[in-house]
């Protein structure tokens, strides 16, 4: 039976190391995959991420808090257990952590996505003993079309409004989504505005050495340049009195979820891209196999489902129920 790693009412623990992953309940030592507010909660003592989130979570805990960097792909031991962060693709500073002693190696993932952006490191394939993996998209319905071809689509809408003066507001969560957009879009159309929670994370990854693209908040636009505008803001932010200031604006959506069949109806916006920062099934199924691991953990999403699929194709997999409660920032465990 596998000893390093016990799942417990505070989450991941490993108790040779004297560490928590991702817990959800305050801890002495927290090792954190990512920023997002799921993942990263405030409360606990001391804290261990890769280096590029540090300020994110400075930011978004307390510019209090005890945290330590990490660089990717640096090895550390703590209390006789090495313990490693790698990219994880899905957002700037998301990891994989690699623990392990000299009977067994894990690798828990956090939240993943395997297609590559410019603007952060690309998911790493790695091989272990065990492998905790989420299943946000685990259904075989949610298919990724090429980013190319999503980002195209996206250009495409911002043009045809621009060219009549209509500007152009899409919804994608503050940290994450909003910076794959305004790094990947079409600059030459317009001027990109944002909302003040996306300007306020840009600033803060900015002056961390994070090199983005230069945006405007949208309080600080020209009437011309807000009608030819993207204006990137967050799910909250729709259907609010700040986008009913901007007259006669277009609305979208860039998530996973517009993969569906009638998100885009629900959600009432205009159009509906589907660009998710998670793993889609192909995705999920792709990074399972090549781990090799002899048993895979499966949180977060439709994980019955996958785990009785992943059974079904000779992979040895179990269901973890996690205890979270809470409110999350802008969704984002949503995607």
């Amino acid at each position: 039976m596998p000893s390093l790693i016990q799942f417990g009412p505070k989450g991941l623990y490993c108790e040779k190391g004297g560490f928590y992953i991702d817990p959800w309940q305050p801890v002495n030592k927290a090792l954190i995959t990512h920023a997002h507010s799921d993942h990263a909660r405030p409360g606990h003592k001391n804290y261990l991420c890769q280096s590029d989130s540090v300020a994110l979570l400075k930011h978004r805990l307390s510019s209090n808090i005890k945290v330590q960097g990490q660089c990717f792909g640096k090895r550390i031991n703590i209390n006789g257990v090495d313990v490693s962060f790698h990219p994880a693709g899905h957002i700037i500073g998301s990891a994989q952590i690699r623990v392990s002693d000299s009977q067994e190696v894990w690798v828990i993932s956090g939240d993943y996505k395997l297609e590559q952006d410019k603007h952060i490191e690309p998911f790493e394939f790695m091989k272990c003993d065990y492998f905790v993996t989420e299943s946000t998209f685990g259904l075989p319905v949610f298919h990724w079309k090429d980013q190319e071809e999503t980002l195209q689509e996206i250009n495409s809408w911002w043009h045809n409004n621009s060219s009549i003066k209509r500007p152009s507001i899409i919804s994608a969560y503050s940290l994450g989504k909003a910076q794959r957009v305004i790094e990947n879009v079409e600059q030459s159309i317009g001027p990109i505005l944002t909302h003040g929670s996306v300007d306020a994370i840009n600033k803060v990854l900015v002056a961390s050495g994070i090199k983005l693209r230069k945006t405007k908040k949208l309080v600080e636009a020209t009437e011309d340049e807000i009608s030819r505008a993207l204006i990137v803001c967050p799910p909250g932010a729709m259907d609010s009195s700040w986008t009913a200031r901007i007259k006669n604006h277009a609305v979208a959506f860039a998530s996973g979820w517009m993969n569906l069949r009638g998100a885009r109806r629900r959600r009432g916006v205009e159009k509906g891209f589907v660009l998710s920062d998670h793993a889609d099934w192909p995705g999920l199924n792709k990074a399972i196999r090549y781990t090799q691991a002899s048993k895979v953990f499966v949180t977060h999403g439709y994980t019955d489902i996958f785990t009785k699929w992943l059974n079904s194709q000779g992979i040895n997999a179990e269901t973890v129920k996690t205890q979270y409660t809470g409110e999350t920032v802008d969704n984002e465990n949503e995607d």
